[in-house]
């Protein structure tokens, strides 16, 4: 039977955006929906009827997704309705009917003509043939999210595949049954009667560029479950697989054209809790699981294969059950011919046959044959997992082969179909089904159908040619599409960067009232915790000298280490008299500059030899008393400019949200030789960021330095649009090179004085500071010690070259504390001072701070919000409403009680019934609270409610 046209609109519009109104119908239903001015509503056969009279018919459809919130250039937030226009049968099964999305409609649900630009991205994404939805035989929605598997045990809607489900939330919201009127739309690919499908997982969806490894939940991009599904009569079998990109913390940062250049984006340790946790989650869902890692041996794969392998062998006890199978595509088949394959065959088997496949028999075809099947292949119990660097092509050539070579004779033989002739015919279809899946998933993350295949190579050099164009150039509009259909979230600037530092993401959608209570109220579930932060800096001059450590009486450890018991004999002013400095630092964010020549060359293609190097020393360095162990979180470069932040071991668990961004100035902004670099994270509930930037040289060029920081200031931003500003504490170090407007001689006079006011008087940045040019409410404690530029090496000698430059503060560290709330006061400042390092013309600089954050307590979160619900009832509250000695409502009674109630907030629908009046609450507001304040009001004509 042909799927029609079941869904029809009526729409009442209106200049008057809270007037204006649609109606959705649906023919095999008796009721309606109401959507008006941002509310639903259900209205009853008869209401509908006596509305429906001032509307027109304006568009018919075949399902509805749900509604979309967006936001408009003014902050505005308008929902669209959501209807597929035009699909495509991809095959009829024994229960239902699968159809491709091919063409959407996105209605406005205000009048306003301009609002169809604000969808035009993922009216885009959802017309591209990537979304299928399923209608059972008597058209009711079928949910297409679950394997077979677990359909027949009962489990129905897997929220990993459930694409619009953001979608279905405002229905919800209202207590309208999403069920009743909606579809589930899952990502990926359907081959029906025996069938492939793909279902793309929307907890980590993105662009191949765009969204690499894992989350900080575990959640990895790219992750399908693909199911081989053979159905006969009444019977059924599936053979479940799965892929994913590996499940560290990586990316391909800038142009990428016909390379895999890789960079692991936090340190080995810190990338651990995200490998655990996604172990954990696949044994959860899955039962057994076996990993196929098919990256090679050349550019960025073999460090990113090494670290995945060290990481299983690292966490032995989880993985201990874990098989972990390495298999270089490329080099064991050299243009993708298959002939090592038995090879892999022959490892991954036993795991297979072991964990064997999924087969049902309903009663009426049970034989003794099929009961003994039955109870020897009754579930799945285990995965493959296949990964490569995109999980692409090489990955679903070595699904076909597990799905076709392994599985599907035993598929046929449990359906009692064991004809050689017949099996050849399977084989063939599979394949060609596993082929066109292999399109579908690429089509999705790459932009284009899969590679290889036994495609011509014509065919597969222009395919390569698209996706570079479309990875590197196209795919940030269909990443934020995909954000947008995803999440469904309104949720912008600092609100959102706020939301997601206090609240799990379970509680990021909830409607706007209920969700600005809870972070209004944030101080009644968050805990006070201390932390240490030590920052520091220093102009290593090239880095020339690294390897002179090694043969010094000083050392690293008597900057990062030693300092502040150095600090309290030597210089007592540069530390707090009550600073206790037995306690553990937290974190260690270290920034350099000039860690390589600013020379032509490096400006183009900075080394990395260097950083490697350096981040070496600092891990020896931090871990050499023993008492505390560090771990790399994470580094950035620009050229010469390096920041690292390393962790105390036991808090990286509670570190997410990593990010990472740099900023050029030099030269107009077009070259790294000068700029910033930025490292960001959540620590509990408070954001942090670290900035380190070296500035315009120069002894008079102040203004220059000054539109440095406003330009790093400005255009420093990380995931999701979030700024400097948008954090709870910023911490900026560098080499800023502002100077002492003093002559040479006065300035060496007052070092040897220890004049340290006369100094600070006049120094350009405290200057700048004063005039609120630059580094506007930031902090920094007093330079109590001497400038730390320019010096001889391995000297105590200021300058001593022609220049003879004027000694200066030109390394500074300061820190800023943008929240407000239970959080009190910048954090205190426990040492500021120099370590007496000289390999370099700059001495180190170190900021050692004790700060506040914000910790959750879960327990009195929940029991906030969930008094909060008991307070404001139901979304949908209703009152009914009478008024004595009479059985009639006028309209001028009805006008006075709509104006009552709508004092007490907005009115969805007004009802009539009989001798009463029923009024339909939404967006949170009491019921009980309307009823506390309007009962007993008299009327005009003296009548009480």
């Amino acid at each position: 039977m042909a799927l029609l046209k079941n869904i029809r609109i009526f729409e009442k519009a209106s200049t008057d955006p809270t007037l204006h109104s649609l109606i959705m119908q649906h023919k095999s239903r008796s009721e309606s929906v109401l959507f008006q001015n941002n509310l639903i509503a259900t209205l009853s056969e008869v209401e509908t009827q006596n509305l429906l009279k001032d509307y027109t018919r304006v568009l018919d459809a075949y399902a509805c997704l749900g509604v979309l919130a967006v936001n408009t250039p003014k902050n505005e937030t308008v929902n669209f309705l959501i209807l597929v226009t035009a699909c495509v049968s991809v095959g009829k099964l024994p229960d239902f009917e699968v159809h491709k999305i091919t063409r959407v409609s996105c209605v406005s649900l205000r009048n306003c003509p301009t609002d169809a630009q604000l969808v035009s991205e993922i009216q885009k994404l959802l017309m591209s043939e990537i979304f299928y939805f399923a209608r059972t035989s008597d058209d009711k929605p079928y949910d297409l999210t679950v394997s077979v598997q677990n359909a027949h045990s009962g489990k129905s809607r897997d929220n990993r595949f459930f694409w619009n489900r953001g979608l279905h939330r405002l229905f919800g919201q209202f207590g309208v049954p999403a069920n009743d009127w909606l579809v589930y739309a899952i990502c990926g690919g359907v081959e029906a009667k025996a069938c492939v499908i793909s279902r793309l997982s929307a907890e980590r969806a993105g662009t191949r560029f765009n969204v690499r490894g894992a989350n900080d939940d575990g959640k990895v991009a790219n992750f399908c479950e693909t199911e081989q599904i053979i159905y006969l009569d009444d019977a059924v079998t599936s053979f479940l697989q799965t892929r994913g990109s590996v499940p560290l913390f990586w990316e391909q940062p800038g142009l990428q054209i016909g390379s895999h250049r890789i960079k692991m984006s936090r340190g080995f340790e810190a990338s651990s809790h995200a490998f655990v946790r996604h172990l954990k989650m696949m044994k959860s869902l899955y039962g057994s699981v076996a990993i196929v890692n098919l990256l090679g041996c050349k550019e960025g794969e073999q460090v990113l294969s090494k670290s995945y392998r060290d990481h299983h062998r690292d966490r032995s006890r989880l993985c201990s059950d874990v098989p972990y199978v390495e298999f270089d595509y490329h080099t064991e088949c050299p243009g993708g011919n298959p002939a090592r394959l038995p090879d892999l065959l022959q490892k991954i088997r036993d795991y297979i046959g072991r964990w064997g496949y999924f087969v049902a028999f309903s009663s009426s075809k049970s034989s003794p044959e099929n009961d003994q099947l039955r109870r020897q292949h009754s579930s799945q119990t285990g995965v493959v997992r296949t990964n490569c660097v995109d999980c692409l092509d090489r990955t679903n050539a070595v699904q076909t082969v597990f799905g076709i070579e392994l599985m599907l004779h035993n598929q046929l033989e449990s359906l009692g179909l064991s004809s050689e002739q017949l099996a050849k015919r399977f084989s063939d279809a599979f394949r060609e089904m596993w082929l066109q899946n292999g399109d579908s998933v690429s089509r999705i993350y790459a932009g284009t159908g899969a590679l290889g295949g036994g495609r011509s190579k014509i065919k597969d050099a222009a395919r390569t040619g698209s996706r570079t164009i479309q990875n590197n150039f196209l795919d940030s509009s269909k990443q934020e599409a995909m954000d947008l259909l995803i999440h469904n979230s309104t949720l912008r600037g600092d609100l959102a960067s706020r939301a997601s530092a206090l609240l799990p993401k379970s509680f990021l959608h909830l409607p706007p009232r209920q969700l600005s209570y809870l972070l209004a109220s944030h101080e009644e579930f968050t805990d006070v915790t201390p932390a240490r932060v030590f920052v520091g800096t220093w102009n290593v001059n090239g880095g020339k000298h690294f390897r002179s450590l090694a043969h010094r009486d000083a050392s690293l450890s008597d900057w990062l280490v030693n300092l502040p018991e150095i600090s309290r004999t030597s210089a007592p002013n540069c530390i707090h008299s009550e600073a206790d400095f037995s306690q553990p630092v937290d974190f260690y964010a270290i920034g350099f500059e000039e860690m390589v020549d600013l020379n032509a060359s490096n400006i183009v293609n900075a080394s990395s030899t260097n950083k490697r190097l350096w981040a070496e020393e600092l891990q020896k360095t931090l871990g050499n008393d023993g008492s505390q162990r560090y771990i790399l979180l994470t580094s950035v470069q620009l050229v010469g400019v390096c920041l690292y932040v390393f962790v105390r071991h036991g808090i990286s668990q509670y570190i997410r949200e990593v990010g990472t961004a740099s900023v050029k100035t030099g030269m107009k902004g077009t070259a790294g030789n000068k700029g910033g670099v930025a490292i960001r994270f959540v620590y509990h509930n408070t954001s942090l960021a670290f900035v380190c930037s070296h500035f315009a040289a120069g002894q008079s060029n102040y203004k220059e330095r000054n539109a440095d920081f406003a330009q790093i200031y400005q255009r420093l931003t990380f995931q999701m649009g979030r700024t400097l500003a948008q954090h709870d504490y910023v911490f900026w170090c560098g080499d800023f090179n502002y100077r002492i407007n003093l002559g040479r001689e006065r300035v060496l006079q007052c070092i040897a004085e220890n004049n340290w006011d006369e100094l600070r008087k006049h120094d350009q940045l405290n200057d700048q500071r004063r005039q609120g040019l630059v580094f506007a409410n930031f902090h920094e404690g007093h330079t109590t010690f001497a400038p730390t530029y320019k010096y001889d090496l391995f000297s105590d000698e200021f300058d001593s070259s022609e220049k003879c430059r004027v000694p200066a503060y030109t390394d500074r560290v300061l820190w800023a504390r943008n929240s407000s709330g239970k959080l009190t006061g910048p954090g205190k400042l426990l040492m500021y001072n120099r370590a007496e390092l000289k390999i370099s013309d700059h001495r180190p600089v170190a900021c050692l701070l004790e700060i506040e954050v914000s910790r959750e307590n879960r327990a009195r979160r929940n029991a906030l919000y969930e008094a909060h619900l008991n307070a404001i009832g139901p979304p949908d509250g209703t009152v009914i409403a009478r008024v004595t000695n009479t059985d009639y409502f006028d309209d001028a009674s009805l006008d006075f009680l709509i104006e009552l109630f709508g004092n007490c907030g907005r009115i969805l629908l007004v009802r009539l019934k009989a001798d009463s009046a029923l009024f339909t609450y939404a967006e949170g507001v009491s019921a009980l609270r309307a009823v506390q304040e309007i009962a007993g009001t008299q009327l005009d004509d003296g009548r009480q409610v």
